[in-house]
C-alpha cells in the first residue's frame, strides 16, 4: 500500500532549490534563505502566494545569534506576509523533521501548497562553539568539555563495532567510504569538497589526514558548512520546470536518549525508520535505484548498509566488496559524495538530500545523473542513531 493508497491523495515535490555548500562568507542564513526559496518557486511554477505554509529545518543550538528564523522565508516576497511559518529542530535531522511536517499539513487537508526550507549558517562560529552546539544532540555529553567532540561518539561506535564484529568488518572499509563519497563529489556542483582523494589516502593517517578521535580520520568526518535548500510540496502538479516527484511512503523513529540504553552498533530506530518508510511505499529494498544517506561520519554509512537491510549485521562491507554502493552498482548510495564530500550544514541537510533525489529522478541531476532512475530512498538522522527519518521517493 502506497502513502496515495493510504491517506487517498498525492504528496508531491513540484520545485526545488539548492545552494552551494561550503564556507559562504558572502551569505547570512537571511540571503541562503531567500535564494533557495525563490528558486524553489520559481522552479514549481507557481506564485508566492500560493504557498499555504512554511516550514524551515535549522539545528542552530548557539551557533548564531538570531535564534528565532521562521519568518526570513517571508523576505522572498510580500505575497508571503501572514503565511503561517515553523521553524522545526531535531539536530542534524531538522530538515527532514520540517519536510515531514510539510508532508502531514498536506495529508491533514490545512495546506494544498507547502514550502519546506533547510538551511544552516555555521561557519562563522569558532571550531569550539560549533563543538559545543553539535554536543548539544548527545545526552550525555550535553555542556560537557570534549576534544574531540561529536566524532568522539561515532569513534567510540566504530570500537565497538570492531570488538563486536572482529578488525576484520572494520578493516580498511571506513577509506573506502570516504574515497568513494570524495569521488562521487567531484560531479556535483553543490559540493563542498570536489576533490577527488583516492583510497590511499583517505585510509592513511598523514599530517594532512590526521587522527581526529581513533579510529576516525579527518576524511572519515564530514565538514562544518553553511549551505540551505528548498522544496515546494504539493498536492497535485502545478506545471513547474519538470516533471514533479512522488512521495510514496516516509517514516520516523526514535530512540532513547541515554547511550545506556542503546545497542552501540544496532541503530535499532534508524532500523525501525526505514522499514516504516518501505512499509507505507509497499516496496523493498531491491526495488531502489539508489539512496541518500546520512554519513555524517563513515561508520555512520557503514551502519546505514545494515539497518537498510543491504547486509547482515556485522557484514556491512560486502556492500563495498560486492560493488554495490558505488555509482555503477545494484543500489548506489551517496552519489551527490553524501555529507562526507557535499557538505553537511546540519539544519540544511535532510532537505538537500530530498532536492538531490528529486533531481535524480526527474533526469536535471547534471553530471551526477544516473541512467533512469525511477526510485529512491532518503534517509536522516539526528545524534547517534537517535532521531531517524527515510523518504521513498518515485518519479511521478
Amino acid at each position: 500500500m502506497s502513502l496515495k493508497e493510504q491517506f487517498g491523495k498525492d504528496v508531491l515535490l513540484t520545485g526545488w532549490g539548492h545552494s552551494r555548500f561550503g564556507k559562504l562568507t558572502d551569505e547570512t542564513l537571511e540571503s541562503l534563505i531567500v535564494q533557495v526559496a525563490t528558486e524553489a518557486i520559481g522552479n514549481a511554477g507557481i506564485e508566492a502566494g500560493q504557498i499555504d505554509e512554511i516550514y524551515l529545518g535549522q539545528f542552530n543550538s548557539g551557533m548564531m545569534p538570531l535564534a528565532f528564523p521562521s519568518s526570513l522565508a517571508l523576505q522572498v516576497s510580500d505575497q508571503l506576509a501572514n503565511v503561517p511559518s515553523t521553524r522545526v529542530e531535531n539536530a542534524c535531522a531538522s530538515g527532514s523533521a520540517a519536510f515531514q511536517q510539510g508532508t502531514k499539513s498536506l495529508l491533514a487537508g490545512t495546506a494544498k501548497t507547502v514550502l519546506v526550507i533547510g538551511a544552516e549558517k555555521m561557519t562563522q562560529a569558532g571550531a569550539d562553539v560549533v563543538g559545543a552546539a553539535l554536543l548539544g544532540a548527545d545526552y550525555d555529553m550535553a555542556g560537557k568539555a570534549s576534544t574531540t567532540g561529536f566524532t568522539g561518539l561515532f569513534a567510540e561506535v566504530a570500537k565497538h563495532y570492531g570488538k563486536r564484529y572482529g578488525d576484520g568488518a572494520l578493516g580498511d572499509v571506513l577509506g573506502t567510504i570516504a574515497a568513494k563519497n570524495h569521488r562521487n563529489g567531484v560531479d556535483n556542483p553543490y559540493a563542498q569538497l570536489r576533490k577527488d582523494l583516492g583510497e590511499e589516502f583517505c585510509r592513511t593517517v598523514s599530517d594532512k589526514n590526521p587522527m581526529v578521535a581513533d579510529p576516525l580520520r579527518r576524511t572519515d568526518c564530514s565538514p562544518v558548512s553553511d549551505g540551505a535548500a528548498a522544496v515546494v510540496l504539493s498536492v497535485a502538479p502545478t506545471g513547474g520546470a519538470t516533471a514533479p516527484v512522488r512521495l510514496a511512503g516516509f517514516g520516523q523513529a526514535n530512540d532513547f536518549f541515554p547511550a545506556e540504553r542503546r545497542d552501540p552498533t544496532e541503530f535499532a530506530a534508524t532500523r525501525a525508520s526505514w522499514q516504516r518508510a518501505l512499509g507505507m511505499a509497499g516496496v523493498g529494498l531491491e526495488d531502489l535505484d539508489f539512496a541518500e544517506v546520512h554519513d555524517c561520519f563513515t561508520i555512520a554509512e557503514l551502519l546505514m548498509y545494515e539497518a537498510m537491510g543491504l547486509t547482515e549485521r556485522g557484514q556491512g562491507a560486502r556492500a563495498l566488496e560486492e560493488g554495490w554502493v558505488f555509482k555503477d552498482g545494484k543500489l548506489p548510495v551517496n552519489v551527490s559524495g553524501g555529507l562526507k564530500a557535499k557538505g553537511h550544514p546540519v539544519g540544511a541537510t535532510g532537505v538537500s538530500q530530498h532536492v538531490i533525489a528529486a533531481m535524480q529522478l526527474t533526469g536535471t541531476a547534471g553530471g551526477m545523473q544516473l541512467a533512469n532512475p525511477r526510485r529512491a530512498a532518503v534517509q536522516n538522522m539526528g545524534g547517534v542513531g537517535i532521531a531517524n527519518y527515510v523518504s521513498v521517493l518515485e518519479a511521478a
